[in-house]
């Protein structure tokens, strides 16, 4: 489809709508929440915004702007999502986070209103947009969407096109409306000039103004700077975060780079075979995850055998304090676990290969910085994190030293 035949964000006449949207009924603008609807996801954590220990952010008892409660999606025989709970407070942005074909956009475009559940609720404030067999249409809901490809209509001027979405886009107040959001997203100066004069970058911001414009309940963002460059996409992360919160807008993204999620966050949810794992402040996922998907997924993760001794935790590559290990009981003398170390918690130093605990087997040059694989004498393999000057030989001898300053996060042995 040309980009000036692609209709508004949230059109019903969205080529990308499903069958199952287009069949089901439409209410009258959605029906309203019942406090017992949501008693079963408040006991899964759903209304507090957790699912397997996350925490939410800010007020616990500020509004909650959007609620997906057991929600499932079938195509088929084919599950996409499978009992998803969350919940999103004004003012937040949660990042849907995970690999390609984990339910993420599937999720996003129930919310949007272009898929329909196949079970479960989704509510917008106080109305049920999804649920009882019964779906608002997209163009019904307080719900903007900002594409991956920006959808700009070219044939419009900047002004044109951020205006687009308003009911009476040719007033004086829509014209006041425009004049904020381009000073917002910084292109004022911008209003006149056509689409294909901008940058990747300002083609963006000026999407985002789009969908801000009739000032939604909800911004959906869908991978949003997966067509930018690398540099690109690093500035505009700070950009959008930046326009978010001085919109005060509530926002969910979908994205699998955790870069840009742990980035531009308040609290991740990360989402596995149609399940959200585990939401949480980005430092809490990242630095305590509550599965071995969860650690694996996010950033390098190495896991290190150990055993629960009674004055320590004994490892191949030393013994350390009990205290190292993120909430280990007295329960758990005995036993053995797998620890979750991280590159920075690592530091190989070369040795005499009768000293050595195993041999570097693969550097990574990232720039400021080495990452080594270290083979150990039991099989297992160590990332290890080195300033680029310090720099090791494939198949040197090196000892581990685990120099962690924090709490680890551990696991029943595999």
């Amino acid at each position: 489809m040309p980009d000036d035949a692609h209709p508004r964000d949230g059109d019903a006449s969205t080529p990308e709508r499903s069958d199952a949207a287009d069949a089901a009924p439409a209410t009258d603008g959605g029906a309203a929440v019942g406090d017992a609807e949501w008693d079963a996801a408040a006991e899964r954590g759903a209304v507090v915004g957790e699912s397997t220990g996350g925490r939410g952010v800010g007020d616990p008892d500020g509004d909650v702007v959007l609620r997906l409660a057991d929600v499932v999606k079938r195509y088929g025989s084919e599950t996409a999502v499978s009992g998803l709970d969350l919940t999103v407070r004004e003012g937040e942005l949660v990042t849907l986070l995970g690999p390609s074909g984990c339910g993420k956009t599937t999720t996003l475009r129930m919310i949007a209103g272009l898929e329909a559940p196949t079970e479960g609720t989704i509510a917008v404030g106080d109305d049920v947009v999804a649920g009882d067999g019964a779906v608002t249409p997209p163009e019904e809901r307080d719900v903007g969407l900002v594409f991956q490809e920006f959808a700009l209509f070219p044939h419009l001027t900047v002004a044109e096109n951020v205006a687009f979405g308003l009911e009476e886009p040719d007033s004086p107040d829509a014209d006041r409306r425009v004049e904020t959001l381009l000073e917002l997203v910084g292109l004022a100066e911008y209003g006149d000039r056509s689409p294909a004069d901008l940058s990747g970058g300002q083609r963006q911001r000026v999407a985002l103004a789009r969908s801000l414009a009739p000032e939604p309940d909800v911004l959906l963002l869908d991978e949003p700077f997966s067509n930018l460059d690398v540099s690109l996409r690093v500035r505009m992360r700070e950009e959008v975060k930046r326009i978010l919160e001085e919109a005060g807008v509530t926002a969910v993204s979908v994205t699998h780079d955790q870069e840009e999620a742990l980035s531009l966050s308040d609290r991740v949810a990360v989402v596995n075979d149609g399940r959200i794992e585990q939401v949480g402040e980005p430092g809490e996922v990242f630095e305590h995850p509550t599965s071995r998907f969860v650690a694996s997924f996010l950033g390098q993760a190495s896991f290190l055998s150990a055993r629960i001794g009674e004055g320590g935790v004994e490892t191949v590559v030393g013994s350390y304090d009990r205290d190292l290990l993120k909430g280990l009981g007295d329960g758990y003398v005995g036993s053995r676990v797998d620890v979750l170390v991280r590159p920075d918690d690592l530091r190989a130093t070369p040795v005499a290969e009768g000293d050595a605990d195993g041999e570097v087997v693969r550097r990574q040059y990232t720039g400021p910085s080495f990452v080594y694989h270290v083979r150990l004498h039991d099989g297992t393999v160590l990332c290890c994190l080195h300033n680029h000057t310090e720099e090791f030989e494939v198949g040197e001898p090196v000892a581990v030293t685990l120099v962690a300053d924090h709490a680890l996060a551990w696991y029943p042995a595999a």
